[in-house]
């Protein structure tokens, strides 16, 4: 679709990169499930492990079903390329991958999964980088954390669990200053709801497990690359910018351009590292997206109206969703998710933790798992399981203190939802 950007949203989300198979007509994209493919000849296979030529040669690298997967995100986030890989947490490491090196950091928004702050905070550790914790509320904080090894800056555009909106054009602004590439954790908004290049980011990751797939079949991430970075204008990137030696000195940002990062995610990151996308998931996420405005807006529509009516319970200390008039985010929100604030958010209980966990309990509607975005209603309590390796301050920072219940609302009937909230809440609090 060489027009594709003269298409409407709800178009691209069914058409983009999707052809008939040229070999049978089927007009599903078909799960190509093989691991290697035949090449023409000699210089045919050596035109592509030189990346003189763009192809299929082992699936841990590129993938059919997974390339129209890749080009359907891209297309709908407003990025030039995407890479596709395991997991949400696979792809932030893919995003940093060609970003750090010893020594290196990258400043972090304290709003953060609870798995992302662990990854952060602890794991990444491991490869010599650090993290710095920032309330990314604060812009003269992010400014002042950037130091002369920060290679990145990292936030989610709606924060888990929360439902924080990141104000995403003054943290871009910051980023720009420093020279630095601004990564936006997308998951939560979806680009239905959210599109962060549009307001100044780089890169645009997402867990495609959550929305984007939205059965709660698969696990799956991306890396969405805006091509807008200049990776050539310091000496910081220098694995995009500087000689490749696995390619014959081939420096990725001269020859490949805006898709310099796009290409070193494929050819480097997921060459080295593996962390694949197997097919049959990709499969299962093209059919989940082609559904996403219906969704979305659905999951909208129920949250604003489970919100407002939790606002009002008795039982109830606060409800954190930007989409409720009363929420501190809820004009930024207008501006960073015009089409509404999502479905997920947290509730703060009278009675502490003890009335979180006799609520999640109590539940019967609401499915209590460590997901979120998919049709049906789920519900957490995050300082027990998503945020327990935390310490009560980081728990308190993330918005997952012990008196706080994730919702992430479906797409049921909204008066069954609050029926069901109803008679758990008056349990919990019997």
């Amino acid at each position: 679709m060489s027009d594709a950007p003269a298409f409407g949203f709800d178009t691209l989300q069914i058409h983009a990169g999707a052809r008939p198979d040229p070999a049978t007509g089927a007009r599903n994209t078909p799960i190509y499930q093989t691991t290697a493919y035949v090449f023409r000849d000699a210089e045919h296979a050596a035109a592509l492990f030189n990346l003189q030529e763009v192809g299929y040669i082992y699936s841990r690298l590129t993938n059919p079903t997974v390339a129209v997967l890749q080009e359907r995100v891209a297309t709908l986030e407003g990025g030039v390329g995407a890479v596709c890989c395991s997991s949400g947490h696979a792809a932030q490491i893919m995003a940093l991958f060609p970003l750090m090196a010893p020594g290196r950091n990258v400043v972090v928004s304290t709003r953060l999964y609870g798995g992302s702050i662990t990854q952060f905070s602890q794991t990444i550790k491991r490869f010599g980088w650090s993290a710095k914790f920032v309330d990314f509320d604060d812009t003269a904080a992010i400014e002042a954390a950037i130091d002369d090894d920060t290679r990145a800056v990292f936030c989610e555009s709606v924060a888990n669990p929360g439902g924080v909106v990141t104000d995403l054009d003054a943290v871009a602004a910051v980023a720009d200053k420093a020279g630095l590439p601004l990564i936006v954790d997308n998951t939560s908004a979806t680009p239905y709801l959210c599109r962060p290049i549009e307001h100044g980011a780089t890169l645009v990751v997402h867990s495609m497990t959550k929305y984007l797939t939205g059965n709660g079949s698969v696990t799956g991430g991306v890396v969405v690359d805006s091509g807008e970075f200049d990776w050539s204008a310091s000496d910081k990137f220098p694995s995009l910018s500087e000689p490749e030696p696995a390619y014959h000195g081939l420096k990725f940002h001269e020859t490949f351009g805006p898709l310099a990062f796009t290409f070193h995610g494929i050819a480097i990151g997921l060459r080295d590292l593996g962390m694949t996308l197997n097919p049959q998931a990709a499969h299962y996420t093209l059919m989940g997206i082609e559904t996403l405005s219906l969704r979305m807006d659905k999951h909208t529509q129920n949250a604003e109206k489970v919100a407002a009516w939790l606002e009002t319970n008795p039982h109830v200390d606060g409800v954190t969703y930007a989409g409720l008039p009363s929420s501190p985010y809820h004009e930024r929100a207008k501006r960073i998710c015009p089409k509404g604030s999502g479905g997920l958010f947290t509730v703060a209980l009278k009675g502490g933790y003890d009335a979180c966990v006799k609520f999640v309990d109590s539940l019967e509607l609401f499915s209590h798992v460590a997901n979120l975005g998919d049709t049906r209603s789920l519900v957490i309590h995050s300082a027990s399981t998503t945020h327990r390796q935390l310490t009560p301050e980081q728990q308190d920072a993330a918005g997952a203190s012990a008196n706080v219940v994730r919702i992430s609302i479906g797409i049921e009937d909204a008066d069954d939802l609050i029926a069901d909230l109803e008679q758990a809440l008056a349990k919990a609090h019997a």
